[in-house]
């Protein structure tokens, strides 16, 4: 997998979502001239009577932005006392109703139901918690945290705490707590000494001292840390992800590994995550539609630009060849071009 990444590693500008702003790179813009009540009414019609109109139930939900839904379901609600949400999932079913409800629940509600469902239930599904919280910035992941409490009267952070254990909690706590050093300039030989230090914590020693790279790769800011892979790289004459995948095991090894790739560039993170939920038998349909939402107003031009470069086929091709019927069509809309 390392190999994918190396050509990265000399990149100290690399795009980063971490800072990117809702609507900048996104697929998916507010429209213009937009009417909810009309939306609304349109949709109502649409879900109502014999057979659903699936075909104008995209069209309206992955062309007009999140805040603009917003305004279509309480409109929605207003004409029918009834919640789009429900109606939705009483007309559609499967990953579609899922997708088509992720559309219309608001980012931070979404990043928490998703959060709460890989809490639920036995076995903690480590793979969604990771990905969120490497990829999220500051402020997502508080707002996410205060929809937790609002919905559950409980921290984020003591309902993760159960759920987790080691070395692996130790970091994942600390990415939860969401206050990540958010400064923006790079004193190169502070990046110097931390590379060094995770060196000397990892590939020079005997056994790996975990908490200092944890400590390093869950708070300092991304700027400082893309300054440290640099430095590391030239020290070790490794990436820092190829020490951390020998060095470490398990969700430990994963996590770190999900927030180096995210420091060099999320959108090549994504559009890896986005490649493995589509190769092979059966198709990861929930990760999908989780990164198609959660990235859609933020960076999925940037997701599809580096799933070319890294695949050589565009995202538009996988979707088409891997899914198939009103979700595939839904997750299209969703994609845009074809780059």
């Amino acid at each position: 997998m390392g190999s994918l990444w190396d050509d990265l590693e000399s990149l100290v500008d690399a795009p980063s979502s971490f800072s990117a702003k809702s609507g900048e790179r996104g697929t998916i813009k507010p429209k213009a001239n937009f009417d909810a009540e009309q939306d609304a009414a349109a949709l109502k019609k649409a879900l109502q009577g014999l057979g659903t109109n699936e075909k104008i139930v995209i069209e309206i939900l992955t062309t007009r932005s999140s805040a603009q839904r917003q305004l279509i379901c309480t409109a929605y609600e207003k004409a029918t006392s009834r919640t789009l949400v429900k109606d939705l999932k009483g007309d559609t079913s499967g990953d579609f109703e899922d997708l088509l409800v992720a559309l219309v629940t608001p980012p931070a509600e979404y990043d928490c139901h998703e959060v709460m469902r890989a809490m639920k239930g036995a076995g903690t599904k480590d793979k969604v918690l990771i990905e969120i919280f490497a990829s999220r910035s500051n402020q997502q992941i508080k707002a996410l945290s205060d929809v937790y409490f609002k919905e559950t009267k409980k921290q984020l952070t003591a309902a993760l705490e159960s759920e987790v254990s080691g070395d692996y909690s130790k970091a994942l706590l600390l990415l939860a707590l969401g206050k990540r050093d958010e400064s923006t300039t790079v004193d190169v030989n502070k990046a110097r000494e931390d590379a060094k230090t995770l060196y000397n914590a990892g590939e020079k020693k005997w056994g790996t001292d975990e908490s200092k790279f944890i400590e390093i790769l869950c708070k300092k800011s991304i700027p400082h840390l893309r300054q440290t892979v640099i430095e590391y790289k030239n020290i070790s004459g490794k990436t820092l992800q190829q020490s951390i995948e020998g060095e470490m095991s398990g969700d430990l090894e994963n996590l770190l590994v999900a927030v180096v790739k995210c420091v060099k560039s999320v959108p090549g993170y994504f559009a890896e995550l986005l490649h493995e939920s589509m190769k092979g038998a059966g198709t990861d349909e929930s990760t999908l539609n989780r990164i198609m939402v959660s990235r859609s107003e933020i960076d999925l031009l940037d997701i599809r630009a580096e799933f070319k470069k890294l695949y050589e086929h565009s995202l538009l091709s996988a979707i088409q060849s891997d899914l198939s019927g009103d979700q595939c069509e839904c997750v299209k809309a969703i994609c845009g071009g074809d780059d």
